[in-house]
């Protein structure tokens, strides 16, 4: 008979595990699913001080997401989204803000090492290979590379096109970008991208005139 209740007792402890976890793993998919939405709402938004409330906003949930499951690769993800939105609100991230990035870097990090097919984790990291400077990472060539692959798994991706077009523009392939940024630009339009849509549609314009932002 106590054999029979210590087999019981094994069973609903097990059982219980299984629980808890299972509902860990729905909350921090629900709490990250969140964070990427208040992350978008900052995006879109116009005035400074909304967006940052919204990333700040979004930063709080994303943390809750990872310690609901710290082996979530989108709550890290959504972590990483917002503390580089919140970097660079006032521009481009400066090498100043070493802190900062370096946070938001072991984010994406964790990120693609849990999941190491996570595409708009690819297609950042392809992004900050080409912006950033060598100095702080950055290696162009790589980027470019990374992004080429994300678009070929993702035939809707934006900004990696957009990305790869301001690369290659100096490069003698300036047809190619023009090409890129276009497709993006539709892409984004079609999918109703209001936070991409101007992007695209500056960097298809810098393209047309002959100008970047490099």
């Amino acid at each position: 008979m106590r054999r029979f209740y210590l087999i019981t007792y094994i069973g609903v402890l097990w059982f219980g595990i299984f629980v808890s976890s299972a509902i860990a793993e729905q909350t921090a998919q629900e709490l990250s699913a969140r964070a990427l939405e208040e992350c978008q709402r900052g995006r879109i938004a116009t005035e400074r001080d909304v967006r940052m409330k919204h990333f700040e906003q979004a930063e709080v949930i994303a943390e809750q997401a990872i310690q609901a499951d710290d082996n979530h690769a989108e709550a890290h993800f959504s972590l990483f989204c917002t503390l580089g939105e919140q970097m660079r609100i006032d521009g481009e991230p400066t090498i100043g803000a070493i802190f900062g990035y370096n946070r938001m870097m072991d984010e994406l990090n964790r990120t693609l090492e849990l999941a190491p097919d996570h595409i708009d984790a690819l297609s950042s990291k392809g992004t900050l290979l080409v912006k950033l400077p060598s100095i702080m990472g950055g290696d162009s060539a790589k980027g470019v590379e990374i992004l080429r692959e994300v678009i070929k798994r993702e035939p809707m991706a934006i900004n990696a096109r957009l990305v790869i077009a301001e690369s290659i523009a100096d490069d003698g392939k300036h047809e190619e970008a023009l090409n890129l940024a276009m497709t993006a630009l539709k892409i984004a339009k079609d999918q109703n991208r209001q936070d991409l849509i101007p992007e695209a549609e500056e960097t298809l314009a810098n393209l047309q005139n002959g100008t970047g932002k490099h």
